[in-house]
Parts: structure tokens; sequence; C-alpha cells
């Protein structure tokens, strides 16, 4: 069984690193036009570089800061105008923030909100009605374990990817009479530049682990006793984009080795 994308379009946003990088190359690797999204230039070059690399082809690069309304609007005209209507598009874009509830201030809530929720809304409606009007499509909002099982100190991201959770239930009962699917990824530990980032700033407060000896640390706490990779996230992703995933819609699957308490 292979899982194409011939004549496919995608556009993924947060797509210059980690698991955004990865679903773009096999998107490619699996015969779809790409266009990755990430608000810095420098680094979506890299990234195409290195999709080219990997799959023989280049995705489409354009620089945006989803965040913003009117960069959301402008994202989506390059790339329609780059590969043509927007058949799959993948929400990854975000970060990972987190804190006491009562040290967050209005501003840090807001700009968490805009970047995870409020970017996969203004997104899902520019590319929707094209969809309705294909009678295909697929939405994949990408998530985090918090967004089933909210940790305490876990807020802004928590409460942010548990709105996007929801948000996914409700896109994929309206929008599924006409063949647009809408389903959630939910990362767990998955290798990646945050994990590489925490690493560094560990090194640099005096920590002699490798990062392979922190990753096995990490892995620990882990049913399969492993940090999964970018890859392996990937693949579920392509499967959902594909004709493959047709009778699945509104779900939101844990992608963590088991490791979420929650089903």
């Amino acid at each position: 069984m292979q899982v194409r994308l011939d004549g496919r379009t995608a556009l993924i946003t947060g797509g210059s690193l980690g698991v955004g990088r990865a679903i773009a190359t096999l998107f490619v690797e699996a015969g779809a036009r790409v266009v990755i999204a990430s608000r810095r230039a420098e680094v979506l070059a890299e990234a195409c570089e290195a999709v080219a690399a990997s799959a023989g082809t280049a995705p489409v690069a354009v620089a945006a800061d989803v965040s913003d309304a009117g960069d959301c609007a402008r994202l989506v005209r390059e790339a329609e105008a780059a590969v043509g209507p927007i058949d799959i598009l993948v929400n990854n874009a975000g970060t990972s923030k987190r804190g006491k509830f009562l040290e967050i201030d209005d501003a840090t809530w807001q700009t968490d909100l805009d970047l995870k929720l409020f970017a996969a809304i203004r997104l899902a409606r520019l590319v929707a009605p094209g969809m309705i009007e294909r009678r295909w499509g697929r939405i994949i909002n990408v998530l985090n374990t918090g967004a089933k099982a909210p940790p305490a100190e876990g807020a802004p991201t928590a409460v942010s990817r548990a709105a996007g959770m929801a948000l996914t239930k409700v896109l994929a009962g309206e929008l599924a009479p006409h063949n647009v699917l809408v389903n959630a990824l939910l990362v767990g530990r998955i290798k990646s530049d945050q994990w590489v980032r925490r690493h560094e700033t560990a090194a640099a407060g005096g920590s002699n682990a490798t990062l392979d000896d922190y990753y096995a640390e990490m892995g620990k706490n882990i049913p399969l006793g492993r940090v999964g990779e970018a890859d392996e996230f990937a693949a579920v992703a392509c499967l959902l984009a594909s004709d493959l995933g047709g009778y699945v819609t509104g779900t939101a699957i844990n992608v963590d080795g088991g490791a979420c308490p929650v089903v």
C-alpha cells in the first residue's frame, strides 16, 4: 500500500522546522505541491533546501506571521498563486508557552491565542470555501496532548490547544457533507528544535548530558520507552491527507507513544 497525494496542493504553517518540515518532506515525496510558511525567511530557505535534498523537489516558501489576520490572507493568496487552490491545510504554527496562571498577563494570553487558535480559524475560513466547491479537502490541526489532559501550569498553551480541538470537531461536523475532512494530531514528545534548545539551555547551566542522553531520559516516562521521530508524526498526517484517510474526520489522534492518559 502506498500513500499518495499526486495532484494535491498543501499549505503547511510552521513548516520550516520539526514536524512541519517532516510533514512537508513526506507530502512532497507523496506527490503533492507544497507551500511552507513561517516567520523567518532564512529558516524557510534552509528548509526548502533540506526538503529538496530528501524528496527531490523543493516546496514553495512564503514568509508570513499567521498571528496577523492580514498576513493570513496574504499567505493564502501567495500560496494559491504558486501552486493553485489549496486542497490540504496543516495548521502547525505555534510554540510551547506555559507558566503559572496568576503570572500570565493578558498580552501573553492574546499572543498565544492569535498564533495557535485564531490562525487556524482564519486560514480554515480562507481555504474551506474552495474545498467545498471542489468537494474535496483536508484540514489537519496540529495540537498537543495537553489539549486532552491539561497539566497544572500548562496555560496558555493547554487552553489554546483545547480550543483548537473543539474547533476541529465543529469544523468536522459542518464540512463533512462537502467531503472536507478535519482532524487533529496531538503531539507528544517528538524530537524537535524546541528540545534541542532546551538541551542547550541545560548544557549552559552545567549539564554534561548529551542530546541523546537528554532524549533517553525523556523517554523513560513514555510507555514505548523512547521519544518519537518527526517522520513518525508526519506519516500519520500523510495518511489523513490522502484518499486512504477518506472515512476519518472529527478525530483527535494522540501521536505520543502512549504517554497521554486520555485516549
